[in-house]
């Protein structure tokens, strides 16, 4: 199967497969399956017996993948579940430990590309973000109800914007004379903190804040931690996990995740010798992280900021 003529490439293909080491009959997860891409891939590089188990939140991505995986039949299973329950999606399917999992951390191209998500500044929508539809909590409900203080700290945290106080403040000061309910709203209000010299560069000034609100809206740092733990604990001994991030908040937490779990002592650095018998959960295959090639950055302008990580079950 091919990608040829889609508007959604997959990031990092060769990589991961790479890095997988698909073989037929293994059972892998992609556990943010967006439009299919990886999940298809892997099931092309472990035919003709090789499962897929392919989870998303998103009810958009759950259509178009399942539509895109129909050629391989019962060989993929969609579901609309969250990575971070992946013990439980495999427990109520009856299956056990699995040979390998990809993840693509942070909002997907379909999301980013449809004005009626509210993930983007450059297409105008209602200021929505929730990847799952589902939840309660939309990017307008928060801009329309946290204090400043609360905004600011959301803003600095997530988004690691130094104008945080100043924003929180503009948006503040804009919801008191109306509601502020459309990204082009936002991002006009964003882009009024920063200086005329500031506001036409390579970063539009409000990617970090409309970063941050998606990353509160939608709970995706906490995923990370307890999906990377999840991911962990499902793996075959000698199974991968690859990760693939996109900005500095991801990939440090899955650095930190990856270290942790491939420790061999914690104990206290003035300890003369190792006592506390700790077990190594995985071995890092990549120990400095992989970004894409210039060609594929040259077709896929997503995939330059693609950070790639992979470590292996013990």
């Amino acid at each position: 199967m091919t990608e040829q003529g889609r508007e959604h490439l997959t990031v990092m293909p060769v990589e991961v497969l790479e890095f997988l080491r698909c073989r037929s009959g293994g059972l892998y997860v992609d556990g943010t399956l967006g439009g299919g891409g990886h999940a298809a891939l892997i099931l092309e590089a472990s035919a003709p017996e090789g499962r897929v188990v392919g989870l998303d939140i998103d009810s958009d991505a759950i259509a178009e993948a399942e539509r895109f995986l129909e050629p391989f039949g019962d060989r993929a299973v969609v579901l609309r579940e969250s990575y971070r329950d992946v013990e439980a999606v495999l427990e109520r399917l009856g299956l056990g430990g699995i040979d390998g999992m990809v993840l693509d951390l942070g909002a997907s191209s379909f999301q980013l590309e449809r004005a009626a998500r509210g993930f983007s500044f450059m297409q105008d929508g209602a200021l929505d973000m929730r990847m799952d539809t589902r939840s309660a909590t939309s990017a307008e409900a928060l801009i329309s109800s946290l204090a400043e203080s609360e905004l600011m700290e959301l803003i600095r945290t997530f988004g690691e914007e130094r104008r945080a106080r100043a924003i929180a403040r503009a948006i503040v000061k804009a919801r008191k004379a109306a509601p502020i309910k459309t990204t082009k709203e936002l991002a006009r209000i964003v882009t009024s903190c920063f200086p005329p010299s500031q506001r036409h560069g390579r970063l539009h000034p409000a990617t970090r804040t409309f970063q941050a609100l998606r990353i509160a809206v939608n709970d995706e740092l906490e995923n990370i931690k307890a999906g990377l733990t999840a991911a962990i604990k499902v793996l075959k001994s000698g199974a991968r996990l690859a990760v693939i991030s996109f900005h500095s908040l991801e990939d440090r937490l899955v650095k930190q995740a990856f270290l942790e779990a491939s420790r061999r002592c914690v104990c206290p650095r003035e300890f003369p010798q190792c006592i506390c018998e700790t077990v190594p959960l995985v071995k890092r295959i990549t120990r400095r992280v992989v970004t894409a090639g210039e060609e594929e950055t040259g077709a896929n302008p997503r995939a330059r900021s693609a950070r790639l990580r992979v470590v292996e079950k013990l």
